[in-house]
């Protein structure tokens, strides 16, 4: 690799840069690391080169090849007029061209914006228009949307919008092969490792996702350290089932984290059993990781039985609340260790051990990966509470950012004066520093002053011999200001019959739970509304009409 001499860092306008001692400290204790993202993809090229890197459907690449592809697209998209600090939209499923396509911005020093393939015309064209984006990258459909036609309004209406790239469905077609005819371009450092990488969703459940600016130092060192702790090495083989631009699917450790390492990375098209049961099997896949709808769909499934999982170690679970009872059944239904995590794409992330006891397991939400990760836990006037009591969870560190991109007034609500990012999740800390999640401030339900966690509720549903997944929320009461509702998704082979609202309450009853906390209604449906990012809309259930 050569280097570009005299490359001044990348001023982008509207992002909040941490406070030059704390990125000063960051680098000196080497929690920020000093390689942009394609530095570390060639580190890994030039190491390992005949090793498969990516696997997705008939494609394989080793490192050697995906180097070699990355170079090629960038040649391309260079051609276009794309370089340095160049946002790109990026809106891709989880497709062989995903990581190549990605890094090959990555080494332009471009800035991707990374959609998901869900994400429609209005989301798609605000992502746009905040980003002033140059070009916008997708798949001609995916799930019944014409991305294709979506492209072809975006570069009409957009006066920023110089490029369009479509994809054919599964990732490939005649503007990928265009991009590739070029020749390779040769790798040089053409970013610095405190410009913005990319800018990432947030995983808000309601109204338009924030974007996030995450730098290569920040984010590689993330990913680093939760490596360390996820126990990725050059031998581990990764299936990914979540969406790629998710953070939980990036970074912890994420495709990221087994890139860097060397190992190999599994693209699934769903996390359906059906689909990746087979490829457990056929590449025999070491770990994964789940969110907790998609362990449930695991752990319930008739199909386990006819598939040899005996290959995985890992199954890593987050994203969202995981009930102890179901967090109990991975090792023993499973045979892999369940690794329990936590986080936001605004940058925290926690993580059980691998040698954690089984009560730490399924019932924490795991620590900070790094004691430079300040967690304060306080009450509503922002005052700490004692060790052990739930309260508003606040936190800033190396791999929180200060700041969203291009909204400072939303900032200000959002960040305190000093840095610390407001979660907006209810969480109690153990003395050893482990966090138990209790649940979303928002969804806490206030019935008659009483209050109630949805997720303890939740937890002990599970444990209902006829129940595959449960979601409780508080719905509009004229006595009560709110009353518990319960949404019960059957297990299949259980008995629905049983889910009625006096079979739940003296089920929940005989586990020892409150009076005030059994559900006041129960109502039993085939699946939970979600949103874009994948999890249960609370607030299309708490809104729903009877």
């Amino acid at each position: 690799m050569s280097a570009v001499p005299d490359l001044e860092p990348l001023v982008l306008d509207g992002v909040v840069g941490h406070p030059e001692e704390f990125a000063a400290r960051y680098r000196r204790d080497g929690l920020w690391i000093d390689r942009t993202f394609s530095e570390m993809l060639f580190d890994t090229v030039e190491r390992v080169p005949d090793d498969v890197a990516v696997i997705a459907g008939d494609t394989e690449l080793t490192y050697a090849e995906l180097g070699e592809q990355v170079l090629r697209l960038a040649a391309g998209f260079r051609a276009r007029g794309i370089g340095r600090g160049d946002r790109v939209v990026v809106q891709l499923p989880n497709v062989a061209a995903y990581i190549p396509l990605v890094f090959a911005l990555f080494e332009l020093g471009a800035v991707p914006v990374l959609a998901l393939a869900a994400h429609e015309r209005n989301e798609i064209a605000q992502f746009v228009d905040l980003a002033e984006a140059v070009a916008y990258l997708t798949v001609e459909s995916h799930d019944g949307s014409d991305l294709a036609g979506l492209a072809a309004g975006i570069a009409a209406s957009s006066p920023t919008v110089a490029h369009t790239v479509v994809l054919d469905r599964a990732g490939g077609g005649p503007e990928l092969d265009a991009l590739l005819a070029h020749e390779p371009l040769r790798h040089e450092r053409r970013s610095l490792p405190s410009d913005v990488a990319f800018l990432q969703l947030s995983g808000g459940t309601t109204g338009t996702s924030k974007l996030i600016p995450h730098t290569h130092e920040g984010y590689l060192g993330s990913m680093v350290q939760a490596s360390r702790v996820g126990g990725i090495t050059a031998d581990t083989v990764q299936l990914v089932v979540l969406p790629m631009p998710h953070s939980f699917a990036m970074r912890s450790p994420g495709y990221l984290g087994a890139l860097h390492a060397g190992a190999t990375i599994v693209l699934a098209t769903d996390g359906s059993p059906d689909t990746v049961f087979p490829l457990i099997q056929r590449h025999r896949v070491t770990e994964t990781a789940l969110v907790p709808p998609l362990a449930l769909a695991w752990l319930n499934s008739s199909l386990r039985g006819e598939y040899d999982l005996t290959s995985l170690r890992t199954v890593r679970v987050g994203g969202a609340k995981f009930g102890a009872e179901a967090a109990a059944r991975i090792g023993r239904e499973l045979g892999a260790t369940l690794q329990q995590s936590y986080g936001m794409a605004e940058g925290l992330h926690t993580f059980t051990g691998l040698d954690e006891d089984e009560e730490t397991i399924t019932t924490r939400q795991g620590r900070p990966t790094s004691d430079a990760d300040e967690i304060l836990v306080v009450d509503d006037e922002d005052r700490p509470v004692p060790q052990g009591t739930p309260g508003h969870l606040l936190t800033r560190g190396p791999a929180t950012v200060r700041g969203y991109y291009r909204t400072p007034e939303h900032d200000r609500t959002v960040f305190t004066a000093d840095g610390f990012y407001r979660v907006g999740d209810l969480v109690q800390q153990d003395e050893r520093g482990y966090l138990t999640v209790v649940g979303r401030a928002k969804d806490q339900i206030n019935r008659g002053g009483s209050k109630i966690a949805p997720e303890e509720v939740e937890n002990h549903l599970l444990a209902h011999p006829a129940v595959h997944d449960a979601s409780v929320v508080g719905v509009p009461d004229d006595v009560l200001g709110e009353r518990a509702k319960a949404y019960l998704v059957p297990r299949e082979g259980g008995d629905p019959s049983a889910l009625t609202l006096a079979g739940t309450r003296s089920f929940l009853r005989e586990r020892g739970l409150a009076g005030y906390k059994l559900p006041d209604l129960v109502e039993v449906v085939e699946t939970f509304p979600s949103t874009v990012a994948g999890k249960v809309s609370k607030r299309a259930q708490r809104t729903k009409k009877d």
